[in-house]
């Protein structure tokens, strides 16, 4: 979409070696995108850091200086970036050529804190029949019917989106102790604390979702499975109940009650039409699918609930504003 270099920083966040295939097609689709610069943020694995310094010419490789897990990696990568916007890129996801341009398009409006795109599952085993179309979230991926146009919304998938550099140094950063980290289990909800905060402390501005901005995220068969999809549901009802201790259970539960009102309770219908109109037996499996997830998350949301209630220890937290630093060596 342009030849000009764009004042981005490009974030991608890896922590094992088992990825390294993952990792390089993820950089790879960015690097014709006249990025600013490409950061690779490497999450205490000493030996992942030295390959990648090795293997991406013209890559900054640096290592998390936070406590392990996705939000410190995120923060060590905000705070040597030195593009005006900063975009994130899952380190297991493809861009498609035109994402980034796409994404900082849509941030010359000053209103718009940032923006996030459209990410498409790339399943690596056979999509379940089963697997509802609505709960692609527990995949990191787009669930909601695709608009024409960029539509405002809450908050953005943290890992396709493009934030103004400015949030960062004004709100802070992501919060450890929400989202993904050396725990088996699968959490999240730093960006959407993120994003809320933000809003909180500017009332008046917006995030974007554009649509046409696409990245494609790898599905493992292991995640393609009725385990996962339990306990990724489980493990979001947890996190929203973190997110909500932190900034408000009104405002961090807001998009979830028009979800369940709206996509939801569309998605059961769909289901069951399809299988006593259109014959699909999958359809009332698809049903069943989000009947469950929905009282599993809620089971989390309540059980995390609870233990925020009578925790006697604060989480540990690092929102300090992230000052940028002399450049790296490059």
């Amino acid at each position: 979409m342009t030849d000009t270099i764009l004042d981005a920083s490009i974030i991608i966040c890896s922590y094992t070696e088992k990825r390294w295939d993952d990792l390089v097609a993820a950089v790879e689709s960015v690097q014709s995108q006249n990025a600013r610069e490409i950061i690779v943020v490497v999450d205490h694995n000493p030996a992942l850091l030295a390959r990648v310094q090795a293997s991406f010419p013209g890559v900054i490789g640096i290592a998390n200086s936070e406590p392990q897990g996705l939000s410190g990696a995120r923060n060590s990568g905000v705070a040597v970036a030195q593009g005006t916007l900063v975009a994130f890129l899952d380190d297991d996801a493809m861009a498609e050529p035109d994402w980034l341009a796409r994404l900082c398009r849509c941030c010359e409006d000053p209103q718009v804190m940032g923006t996030g795109g459209t990410v498409e599952p790339y399943w690596l085993s056979k999509q379940p029949k089963w697997f509802p179309i609505e709960f692609y979230w527990t995949l990191g991926c787009t669930y909601q019917e695709r608009p024409i146009q960029p539509v405002v919304v809450r908050n953005p998938f943290g890992g396709c989106t493009c934030y103004r550099r400015e949030l960062f140094e004004v709100v802070g950063g992501f919060r450890s102790g929400i989202g993904r980290d050396s725990s088996a289990r699968p959490m999240g909800g730093e960006e959407t604390e993120l994003c809320i905060r933000a809003r909180q402390h500017w009332p008046e501005k917006i995030f974007l979702y554009e649509p046409a901005a696409i990245i494609h995220h790898r599905i493992p068969a292991v995640r393609a499975t009725w385990r996962y999809f339990r306990t990724r549901c489980y493990a979001e009802g947890l996190s929203k109940a973190v997110v909500a201790q932190y900034v408000g259970a009104k405002d961090g539960l807001s998009s979830e009650r028009s979800y369940i009102v709206s996509n939801l309770v569309h998605g059961v219908t769909h289901g069951l039409k399809d299988t006593f109109v259109q014959h699909d037996i999958a359809g009332i499996a698809r049903a069943g699918a989000i009947v469950f997830g929905l009282a599993t998350t809620m089971t989390g949301y309540l059980v995390g609930s609870i233990k925020q209630r009578f925790k006697h220890t604060g989480i540990e937290v690092n929102v300090q504003k992230i000052v940028k630093p002399a450049l790296p060596i490059r």
